[in-house]
């Protein structure tokens, strides 16, 4: 899935001038940078802004014992949760609390240290609603540099007249321009990594005496981009109802196509495949032992009876052939009138005396009947057990053989 970062600028009146941006195909490498206006961006499935360092403050607080709850939007909402960071970060700040927008770390907890990003709430959401207004939702949004406690990284950018040097590490972002003396405060150690953008490449390695790894900025920004911060909490967290639907659809795009979650659909893909191989599998076999089944009925009335040479109703054939076989030795039959009006009587209402009889071979019909369509369900389901049934049809009262059909 294409993501198209947007550095958010400065103040609004410098987007008349154009967004700094970076289209990824994959989340991983440079597709195409540039500067364009807003309305010629290119098109992506994601949208990702990017907070600039100079607009960002950090702060390490920690939170009181039960303030993030069970989670950090639960148990008294954001609401709650940011009452309880502006009382942490009330002496530590300059501007009003009320002024400033707060963002969490990611998972974080009240058992340790957390680390808190800081800027301006209305530029901020202005910089948002100005993306969503002309139709371009944000899914998340990311610092350009935070603090990260994997590794320690020092980044050289700007240009040979502007540099300046920021210091990533587990303790914070720091900020120092490029010159003996900032480097002398940084004590920036020669083990750790150095990347710089090209144009102040040569200058870095003059001041370090060492080579530094090259990184264009465009890169840099797709890095920022995976990070696991999103600075969309508190009243930024649903702002949009788009921006939210949006962020869902997201997630499954990223799901779907991101490299990252590739050994998770193959996983899934190839658990799908084995649920459908065992699937069949079953259902060939539920269908080779019913398969097997019939075929041994078959051969069952085959053998019992040669003469039958085309088998379709296994079960009625043998069932008349039966019958056949009884009558042709003397012996009665449930087919048999006596057998058929004997289970009548038996069954039947004691008033239901009939006018007149029509027999045919395992078919009764009993004509004069007064019977209700209740009492003749009733009488079907006594005969039942005898393998026999009987049905109301214009006036007549018809008893069949079970084996009919």
């Amino acid at each position: 899935m294409s993501t198209l970062i947007l550095t958010l600028p400065n103040a609004p009146a410098d987007a008349a001038d154009g967004y700094h941006y970076v289209m990824t195909p994959d989340g991983q490498s440079v597709g195409d940078s540039g500067r364009a206006a807003l309305a010629l961006l290119p098109a992506a499935g994601e949208l990702v802004a990017l907070v600039p360092l100079h607009r960002l403050s950090w702060q390490q607080v920690q939170l009181p014992k039960g303030s993030l709850g069970r989670g950090m939007f639960r148990d008294g909402g954001p609401a709650r949760l940011r009452a309880v960071l502006e009382g942490v970060l009330e002496d530590r700040v300059l501007d009003d609390t009320a002024d400033l927008h707060f963002a969490l770390e990611p998972a974080a907890s009240d058992e340790a240290p957390a680390w808190v990003a800081v800027c301006e709430r209305a530029w901020l959401k202005a910089a948002v609603e100005a993306l969503e207004q002309a139709g371009r939702p944000v899914s998340r949004i990311v610092p350009e540099f935070a603090p990260d406690a994997s590794r320690d990284v020092l980044h050289v950018l700007g240009t040979p007249g502007d540099a300046h040097c920021v210091a990533v590490k587990s303790t914070g972002v720091l900020v120092w321009p490029l010159s003996a003396v900032g480097l002398a405060l940084l004590d920036w150690p020669e083990y750790q990594p150095v990347v710089a953008e090209p144009a102040v490449v040569a200058l870095a390695e003059e001041f370090l005496q060492h080579a530094v790894t090259l990184q264009p900025g465009a890169l840099r920004r797709v890095q920022a981009a995976q990070s696991a911060w999103d600075l969309a909490q508190f009243e930024l967290l649903n702002s949009s109802g788009a921006r939210s639907w949006k962020r869902v659809a997201d997630a499954a795009l990223r799901l779907a196509w991101a490299p990252r979650w590739r050994a998770v659909r193959l996983a899934l893909l190839a658990l799908v495949m084995i649920n459908l191989a065992g699937l069949n599998a079953w259902a060939w076999r539920e269908q080779a032992a019913q398969q097997a089944l019939r075929q041994n009925i078959r051969d069952i009335l085959t053998t019992t009876f040669p003469q039958v040479r085309v088998v379709v109703d296994a079960p009625l054939q043998m069932g008349r052939e039966l019958a056949a076989l009884q009558r042709a030795s003397g012996q009665a039959s449930g087919r048999d009138l006596e057998a058929m009006l004997s289970a009548f009587g038996a069954q039947a209402p004691a008033n239901a005396v009939p006018d007149a009889l029509d027999f045919a071979a395992g078919e009764l019909r009993l004509k004069g009947l007064k019977l209700t369509p209740g009492e003749v369900s009733a009488l079907s389901l006594r005969l039942k057990p005898q393998a026999y049934v009987a049905a109301a049809e214009s006036g007549t009262v018809v008893m069949r053989s079970g084996g009919e059909r």
